[in-house]
């Protein structure tokens, strides 16, 4: 049922819910976040695999030249706030000296067997001031136990060794698949002790899976977010992997979710997510990068971007080239906001004034999310003097949303929100002219 809300002609959303859910202040970081780097490294690097047997000799890693400095450094350099390493994947092989496996960086022989990809990187990331976070695969084809219940116990020792001994841990990256072990038996993930663990060890470390607890895979590897975006999720009965909600929930979210879980979006700079030379003449342009920007931030998403290392151990040229251009379309195109101030009329109803007409194209508007996601529809129209020359409709908002149109003269806009939950709390307004070949395409 809806009503009228007459003092500012929005119509707020009636709604019977249990909860209002509202981020914890580690979720409202999380989302302050925005970009940030992924990257696959291990033996499927030197392999040329995808998906490892778990049967390759540990001795096949073996990078030549591995320097984690420059993977934070570039990250740094292109607007990314931390890097997320594939600490374990699903070949099991683990990139520091583990207690609790003999398939790890020890038995490669690399440096002498005293090699730890995970202490470079946290140190790395440390010197550049970003942040360090992990992605350990629950599925291991290579451990003996897995499939059976003593390997959730190994499982349970892992988490403590990483987010113990390289934390800080921002944030941990829970893959749902779940395949057969060395023994041909799957397991049976105890996710509730899993959980329990981390928020005893590290509770300030967010868990991404595609339940969350605390962020959700968007349903695709695309890299992009629904238009419409909710950070509110129903998880009851729902795990993650095979038993997860459909990924059209998961781009969507739920309007009247129990639980607040945000969407990253995950994608890879190239076609594959580990390291192929055949793939050098493949990666992503730097105008790729910033239209998936737009529509993954841009819709209220996190934009998570995978940049695999080479043999060597190196963000490799092509992809460290198309980083930087990313970086510096970044900072071109959104150094510049043309809005002087955003004023509050009636409810729900904002006007955005600039110093003179001027030649705009992109919108930013954003929420005040500690009240949690409450915008439902509204529209931007475009005003220059006392003629309408543009209305740009939009669904939900959250912690950004990004409206780019072709360039148009304006000297004010008007922010109107049609429908929300509860009362309308954004922030001000942001007003761009970008490169026009750079608005988003559908």
């Amino acid at each position: 049922m809806l009503f009228l809300l007459l003092t500012g002609q929005v119509l707020f959303a009636q709604q019977r819910v249990k909860a209002d859910p509202r981020p914890t202040p580690d979720q409202l970081a999380a989302q302050d976040m925005e970009f940030y780097l992924f990257t696959h490294f291990g033996p499927n690097t030197f392999t040329d695999l995808e998906w490892g047997h778990g049967t390759e000799k540990a001795s096949s890693f073996a990078p030549t030249a591995l320097d984690c400095r420059q993977w934070a450094r570039i990250a740094r350099q292109c607007g990314a706030k931390g890097i997320i390493i594939t600490a374990k994947h699903h070949d099991g092989f683990c990139l520091w000296p583990s207690q609790y496996s003999t398939h790890t960086v020890r038995e490669s022989g690399w440096k002498n067997g005293r090699g730890d990809v995970l202490r470079e990187l946290s140190e790395a990331c440390a010197k550049e001031g970003i942040k360090f976070g992990v992605y350990l695969s629950p599925w291991d084809r290579n451990h003996p136990d897995y499939g059976t219940p003593q390997y959730n116990d190994v499982y349970v020792k892992m988490l403590k060794e990483v987010l113990t001994q390289y934390g800080p841990v921002w944030e941990l990256w829970w893959d749902g698949a779940n395949g057969e072990g060395p023994n041909g038996k799957k397991q049976v993930y105890d996710w509730p002790r899993f959980k329990k663990t981390v928020q005893r060890l590290s509770p300030h470390t967010v868990v991404f899976s595609d339940v969350g607890p605390q962020l959700r895979w968007v349903g695709n590897e695309q890299g992009f977010a629904n238009k419409t975006n909710w950070n509110l999720l129903d998880t009851a009965g729902f795990t993650p992997g095979q038993g997860a909600p459909h990924p059209d929930t998961l781009q969507r979210g739920n309007m009247n979710g129990q639980a607040w879980i945000s969407a990253e979006c995950d994608v890879s700079i190239r076609p594959g997510w580990f390291y192929h030379a055949n793939e050098d003449s493949k990666v992503k342009s730097p105008e790729a990068l910033f239209e998936l920007y737009l529509k993954s931030v841009g819709r209220g998403g996190n934009f998570l971007l995978n940049v695999p290392p080479d043999h060597r151990g190196l963000f490799a040229a092509p992809d460290s080239a198309s980083l930087a251009g990313f970086g510096q379309l970044m900072r071109e195109n959104f150094k510049n906001d043309l809005s002087a101030k955003t004023q509050k009329l009636p409810t729900g109803t904002y006007r955005v004034d600039f110093q003179k007409p001027e030649q705009i194209n992109c919108v930013v508007l954003a929420e005040h999310l500690k009240y949690g996601q409450r915008v439902i529809s509204g529209e931007v129209e475009i005003w220059n003097g006392n003629k309408r020359v543009h209305s740009q409709p939009f669904t939900t908002i959250g912690h950004k949303r990004i409206l780019t149109f072709s360039s148009i003269t304006a000297d004010h806009l008007i922010v109107r929100i049609d429908q929300s939950k509860k009362q309308p709390r954004l922030k001000p307004v942001s007003v761009f002219q970008i490169a026009e070949h750079l608005i988003e395409k559908e």
